[in-house]
């Protein structure tokens, strides 16, 4: 029996996760306004999750019997350390593994890093899982010495993969969710399926394998088993595209009610793969919460990238529905396409603030190594520390920005969605006095009021007047 160390670093610059976020590239968060600051004190607490992974290698280990400990940084006695790897935090990652080796440790790195820029990890590795990490945590775990860079092939049948071990990972680890009326519960991710089979070329998250899909029974019984271990939990499905599969939809949800499994969960997909039918049902089985992607409201734009378009009257149905319900949304949004300008960026932002979710979030194109984009962008591509791919730093030469108007323009995305008077009654689920007329007005009150604070830094940062133009005159609008 060996003792085998799982890595999840804790960033000691801003807030990282490295979640399935950016389909496994982590993101990092630069809090550098108020509102900004504010946002990442709240996602420091509800969105602070563990990578699925490490859920499920610690289950491989402890099935072939081996003893494991998790770290967020801590060091301890062990044969094997794997650490979890980033493209935001990886220097981290590298300095923690040489001090790991120098303990006595065999250190393997795996994580999507890993797998499309093993030579960032490759002097300070005795091995570099490559692909999803399971198949090669096997081969460890039956006493393989690996080595070099170990090539991990996908697992299509993923109901045949052990449940996730949270409870060697420790429940501290897992952030919260309010989604109860009252009080905190703890929050655990889940995959139900694995990649996605839409074409976006700037997505990372169908770059490892193709997609598959647990069934609706393997599903529903991992809840009941952490469930069982842990009490009451909320459930965070990763699946980029959770409705896909409209009918193993239908099913968990059944399956939720036959078994009276108490639990909340939310979910991300795309709005035009949901309907009336399906919200109420997945809301009777304790949905509150989904996430999906608006990116751009120009078609134009999501055209190029390859995104099908969603219509804003689908949206906005969905979306008063899940106010009706009582379900948190969260929309979100990229700035800096090759046919972004300054003035179609204040339209999305604009757009946001009308399409009335509950929350929205709002990122860089970041072009992403084994993506379409980091092909089509890479003689673009200006920008040589890989920890500046997080999400929040323009990395290329843009035609109509530079790195500092997309962080000023980053920043009035949040100050105005966020800033909104609205906004206030909205996080206190009071939607209907948020979309009263005398609010309505005191949102517009805001808006031009932030048109006129903005303009100091707007030409401190060298924003044109074309952009500063269009504030005074309102004439963009979503």
């Amino acid at each position: 029996m060996a003792t085998i160390i799982i890595a999840d670093l804790e960033s000691k610059n801003g807030f990282v996760n490295k979640d399935t976020i950016a389909g496994g590239y982590g993101s990092r968060f630069y809090a550098d306004s108020f509102y900004t600051r504010f946002i990442e004190r709240v996602r420091r607490v509800f969105q602070n999750l563990p990578s699925i992974h490490v859920g499920y290698l610690a289950a491989i280990f402890a099935q072939h019997g081996h003893r494991v400990i998790f770290t967020r940084g801590e060091f301890a006695e062990a044969d094997i350390a794997l650490v979890l790897t980033s493209l935001v935090d990886y220097k981290r990652e590298r300095e923690w593994a040489q001090a790991a080796r120098a303990r006595g440790m065999r250190v393997g790195f795996f994580g999507t890093p890993a797998t499309f820029l093993p030579e960032l990890f490759a002097d300070v590795a005795d091995f570099i899982i490559s692909g999803e990490p399971e198949a090669a945590a096997e081969r460890l775990a039956r006493g393989e010495e690996l080595s070099g860079l170990v090539q991990s092939p996908a697992i299509n049948d993923l109901d045949s993969l052990p449940f996730p071990r949270w409870d060697l990972v420790g429940i501290k680890r897992f952030g919260y969710t309010n989604r109860r009326r009252i009080g905190l519960t703890h929050a655990v991710p889940m995959l139900t399926s694995r990649s996605c089979p839409e074409h976006c070329t700037y997505c990372p998250h169908r770059i490892t394998a193709g997609f598959r899909a647990r069934s609706a029974a393997s599903v529903v019984a991992e809840m009941e088993e952490l469930r069982a271990r842990f009490g009451r939990l909320h459930f965070v499905l990763r699946d980029p595209i959770f409705t896909l599969d409209r009918e193993r939809c239908l099913q968990i949800a059944e399956l939720i009610r036959q078994r009276r499994l108490k639990c909340s969960f939310e979910c991300e997909t795309r709005m035009d793969d949901l309907d009336e039918e399906l919200i109420r049902a997945l809301h009777a089985a304790g949905l509150r919460g989904i996430a999906f992607g608006v990116e751009s409201p120009d078609p134009r734009i999501l055209k190029r990238v390859g995104r099908r378009y969603i219509p804003p009257e689908h949206m906005r149905r969905m979306i008063a529905l899940c106010w009706k319900l009582g379900i948190k949304t969260t929309a979100f949004y990229v700035f800096g396409f090759l046919q972004d300008t300054e003035e179609s960026i204040r339209d999305t932002i604009r757009f946001a603030c009308d399409l009335d979710t509950t929350h929205a979030n709002f990122k860089v194109l970041t072009p992403y190594p084994g993506t379409p984009l980091y092909k089509q962008l890479k003689p673009l591509i200006f920008e040589r520390d890989w920890e500046k791919f997080d999400g929040y730093t323009l990395t290329f030469n843009h035609p109509n920005l530079t790195p500092r108007r997309a962080r000023l323009l980053l920043g009035m995305a949040y100050s105005r969605f966020f800033g909104r008077p609205s906004q206030l009654f909205n996080l206190f689920g009071l939607h209907g006095i948020a979309r009263s007329q005398p609010v309505q007005f005191l949102d517009d009150l805001a808006w031009r009021a932030y048109d006129h604070f903005d303009r100091d830094w707007m030409l401190e940062a060298g924003i044109g007047d074309e952009l500063i133009n269009a504030n005074q005159s309102g004439r963009m609008t979503a």
